[in-house]
């Protein structure tokens, strides 16, 4: 259960980090922030595990900034679902 709560609560500091550092005004309601930044995370995780940095279950320095870095190229493919839907 903490786990889940860990997960979640990275995934929306994840979030939230991208929309402030991706410029430009963002349409994205908090769920997809969170949405994002989970995605982000699972990104982040699956690289810092396949480059043995760490593993899926604990996000580390290299895979929170390709965690950051994945969110801030997700965001434009959210905004243009979340627009078609």
């Amino acid at each position: 259960m903490i786990q889940i709560l860990g997960f979640l609560l990275i995934g929306v500091v994840i979030g939230v980090l991208a929309r402030v550092l991706r410029p430009g005004k963002q349409s994205l309601s908090m769920m997809a922030t969170i949405g994002v930044g989970l995605v982000a995370a699972l990104i982040g995780g699956v690289v810092a595990t396949l480059i043995g940095s760490g593993s899926l279950d604990e996000l580390n320095f290299i895979g929170f900034v390709v965690a950051v870095i994945a969110a801030i190229v997700i965001i434009p493919i959210a905004e243009s679902i979340s627009k078609k839907g």
